[in-house]
């Protein structure tokens, strides 16, 4: 499987694609998220948190750049959007959160995709509708590839391909 294209029609299907992809989560899982200002990364972070049964809200970091929550493992929430060059990205000294036993979610991602360790889970979201969102996700490496498999049989909404 390369690429899964998906929509969404939600916030809470958006949600819920999140959340099956955080109950699946490994220590080390790498996921990109690359879309539009609003398109919905903060939304499918939030479903990840919930998925790694992390109680506390999930907001986008962008002005802190990163927030660590903790539930079953702990998520390191980046946002690069802040960020204007990716010599910036380098001085931020990621490598302890990207090759740690959490789980790393990066927002506006492709501005760091020539630094970034090469296996990860690319999540391309792109607006359809006010409340739609289309999904293009790409397994990068053996670990996603299997990953990939597995959420597209444990999503329960109704999503359509």
């Amino acid at each position: 499987m390369k690429l899964w294209k998906l929509i969404t029609h939600s916030p809470e299907e958006t949600r819920e694609l999140g959340r099956s992809i955080g109950r699946l989560a490994m220590p080390g899982d790498i996921y990109l998220l690359v879309g539009q200002l609003g398109a919905g990364k903060t939304c499918l972070t939030q479903g990840i948190a919930w998925g790694l049964d992390i109680q506390e809200y999930t907001l986008s970091p962008s002005f802190v750049i990163m927030r660590e929550l903790h539930g079953r493992l702990p998520l390191y929430h980046m946002d690069f959007y802040r960020l204007d060059n990716i010599a910036e990205i380098a001085d931020l000294g990621l490598d302890d959160y990207l090759y740690g036993q959490g789980v790393c979610v990066i927002e506006w991602a492709e501005k760091g995709l020539g630094i970034l360790p090469d296996d990860h889970l690319l999540i391309k979201i792109n607006y359809v509708s006010d409340t739609e969102r289309s999904f293009e996700i790409e397994p990068k490496g053996e670990r996603y590839v299997r990953l990939l498999e597995d959420v597209k049989k444990s999503v329960t909404t109704k999503v359509k391909e």
